[in-house]
């Protein structure tokens, strides 16, 4: 039988940690090394003493390693396209946790299936993340001609790197909304609230579809919500499908599951959980081709 299947994480800052947490607990990824740049870094000081290797190398730590096959970025747009083909060259899978937009764009709940080949795998953003699916199910029994969503979250789960990839995270969500949610056209909009005590994330969805059906945009809803939750508990429908002529608003909520971060940090806790679902499918063929080849 294959054991797990080794992984690293690039980007030692909240993101990186919250998702160390999370592999703590998958049956089929063994993280095996944490590295950043900044040697005194908090995050890495944290993988240490959670008994992971650690490094303030950079990529360069695991570049050659051969038992790690999957790798996740969590660090910046600009970082991962120097560090994209550099994983490539090397032979190793990037779950991309940054709006690069390299890879193929994947939501676990839409199209994970799809892009399971792909050696590099693009997590589109947290709004994209939280709303694509809305978009998917609606678009599913009803045309979406045009879909908008307005992504507001603390401003304190908005660390430098979500603040300094604003542009990349409004273009790659709208990108994401027509690619996979199957909109004509999409656009993207993101708040950051500084109110006190800090917001859950909140994400509005606005779509103009063809031929509503409310019964049926309702069950799509609610099938696609259930399927998120599955690896985002926190994951849950706010406003129920409204259906006004030929516009659907919907809104859902995210609370974090409390891992790491704390449980207003749903922005970041769907990233996280969404690139460790998508990274155990990975993983489990990985596994799979593995044994087929030993037999």
């Amino acid at each position: 039988m294959v054991k797990k299947i080794k992984a690293a994480i690039i980007g030692p800052g909240n993101i990186g940690m919250d998702l160390m947490f999370k592999l703590m607990g998958s049956d089929s990824i063994e993280l095996d090394t944490v590295v950043g740049i900044i040697p005194e870094s908090e995050g890495l000081a944290l993988a240490r003493e959670k008994g992971y290797n650690a490094s303030h190398q950079g990529i360069e730590s695991i570049l050659g390693n051969k038992e790690i096959k999957i790798v996740f970025d969590a660090t910046g747009a600009r970082p991962h396209l120097m560090h994209a083909p550099l994983l490539e060259k090397d032979g190793k899978i990037a779950v991309d946790l940054t709006p690069a937009a390299i890879g193929p764009y994947v939501v676990p709940a839409v199209n994970a299936s799809e892009h399971i080949n792909c050696n590099n795998i693009n997590m589109v953003t947290c709004g994209g993340q939280a709303t694509i699916p809305i978009v998917a199910a609606i678009n599913k029994v009803a045309d979406v001609k045009y879909a908008e969503i307005v992504a507001t979250i603390s401003s304190k789960s908005a660390g430098p790197g979500t603040r300094q990839n604003i542009d990349e995270f409004t273009q790659t969500t709208s990108n994401g909304l027509e690619k996979v949610g199957g909109a004509d056209k999409g656009k993207a909009i993101i708040i950051l609230n500084p109110a006190e005590p800090p917001i859950l994330m909140r994400d509005t969805i606005y779509a103009r579809v063809v031929n509503p059906d409310e019964q049926a945009i309702n069950e799509a809803v609610s099938e696609m919500v259930a399927t998120v939750q599955q690896y985002v508990p926190g994951y849950r429908l706010k406003v129920p499908p409204i259906v006004d002529g030929d516009k659907v608003t919907v809104m859902v909520e995210v609370e974090g599951a409390g891992h790491y971060l704390p449980k207003y940090s749903g922005n970041l806790d769907i990233m996280t959980s969404a690139a460790k679902a998508v990274g155990e499918k990975i993983a489990q063929k990985l596994m799979n081709e593995a044994e087929q080849g030993v037999g």
